[in-house]
């Protein structure tokens, strides 16, 4: 037996090898268990393989366990780097003798969509820049991610990996391609529809339509002009050449956002006390009004959409408000919403505001929900709604 630390070390780190070679040989082991052994008896190894059963002699474990846990502690602190095979050798030792350790599960599943990333990586640098590869090529490719991903989401309930590996690929393969975001925004209404509670696909939504209003330019002149006719504005790609080349379809921002103002509604009403559907509400109003420039861009401004390395995590930033972030909460409203109080904020409060009929739909909305519904989290969502509202207006 092992009495030092060192050769403890050793010891583990060749069982630990030795089960993932175990999985290797037959990936169809379909039962697991301890082989009662208080101590080594023989100089081998304490897995046995026979057939489809995988046998771990049980003096080992006192060793293993606290090893594999350690190692897998230490990298999520950042204080020890395992690359991708020690990666996949601790967590599939730590979930093997402890399958309820959530954190291992988490760790294998970024790995697994950092391995996805690697070979799309790959089969860019293969053809050389991506856009020399041909259309048909490219969209393929991006199909098949999209469908992936849809799948990984559907599986497993807001699936934060997934859908930040979506996002990467629109970035990264896409290029943010304004066809393509449209029919993403088509493709996943219905996902969202039947996943109302599901923060990250609406999280998605969200980066969407802030990719499309950051990849477009509005003529200013054009929409003062077409607003006081209350004629919706067309808003062209920034870059005029592609967008004739490559037919690009005319954006209408505005109603791209009305519609999704109505497909909140519905969801509201159809599915009463979801939190999800009135944050999704709050950061589409925030943005239909930024785009009518309701709001001073001091606290609105909009980061790139193709910022490297954006990801969920990132969309809570979008617009930089820190009164879009409030919590979901009745008592929600406390002094920070007064921060970032200015004399530009001073000047456009006593500026009476040039069209507050989008204020007014939605103070309707709620004293309808408050008026019909029944549920005590309908009723609180909608209330703490009515109070950000209100916080917008000061």
């Amino acid at each position: 037996m092992a009495e030092t630390n060192e050769e403890v070390a050793v010891l583990v780190q060749r069982v630990v090898k030795d089960i993932t070679n175990a999985f290797r040989r037959n990936p169809h082991i379909d039962e697991i268990g301890l082989i009662p052994c208080p101590e080594a008896r023989y100089n081998r190894s304490p897995i046995v393989l026979v057939e489809n059963k995988l046998g771990v002699e049980s003096w080992c474990v006192k060793f293993l366990l606290p090893y594999v846990h350690n190692k897998l502690l230490l990298y999520r602190t950042r204080k020890q780097w395992l690359n991708k095979d020690e990666l996949i050798d601790v967590t599939c030792t730590l979930l093997l003798l402890n399958p309820d350790f959530t954190t291992a599960w988490n760790v294998r599943a970024i790995a697994s969509w950092m391995s996805r990333k690697g070979i799309l990586i790959f089969k860019k640098s293969i053809a050389g820049n991506l856009e020399t590869i041909p259309s048909e090529r490219t969209q393929r490719l991006i199909q098949e991610e999209m469908e992936v991903c849809g799948e990984a989401a559907g599986r497993y309930p807001s699936n934060y990996n997934a859908w930040s590996h979506r996002i990467w690929v629109l970035q990264h393969l896409a290029k943010l391609d304004v066809k393509i975001l449209l029919d993403e925004l088509s493709s996943t209404k219905h996902w969202a529809s039947m996943h109302v509670s599901d923060h990250s696909g609406f999280h998605y939504r969200q980066f969407l339509l802030k990719s499309l209003m950051s990849q477009t330019v509005t003529d200013s002149s054009v929409l003062e002009k077409n607003t006081l006719r209350n004629e919706p504005a067309l808003v062209l790609p920034k870059d005029e050449e592609a967008a004739a080349s490559t037919e690009e379809p005319r954006i209408n921002l505005p109603h791209l956002l009305e519609e999704e103002v109505e497909f909140s509604t519905d969801l509201i009403d159809s599915y009463p006390g979801h939190e999800t559907l009135w944050c999704h509400r709050r950061h589409v109003f925030y943005l239909q009004h930024h785009l009518n420039g309701k709001f001073p861009h001091s606290m609105t401004q909009l980061p790139p959409a193709d910022s490297p390395g954006e990801t969920l995590s990132d969309l809570h930033l979008i617009p930089a408000d820190p009164r879009l972030s409030q919590a979901m909460e009745v008592d929600g409203l406390n002094d920070s919403s007064k921060q970032g109080y200015s004399q530009e904020t001073k000047r456009l409060k006593r500026t009476p505001a040039p069209d507050s009929l989008g204020l007014e739909m939605e103070h309707r909305f709620i004293d309808q929900v408050l008026s019909t519904c029944r549920n005590i989290e309908q009723a609180r969502y909608a209330k703490a709604y009515r109070k950000w509202l209100v916080t917008l207006s000061q």
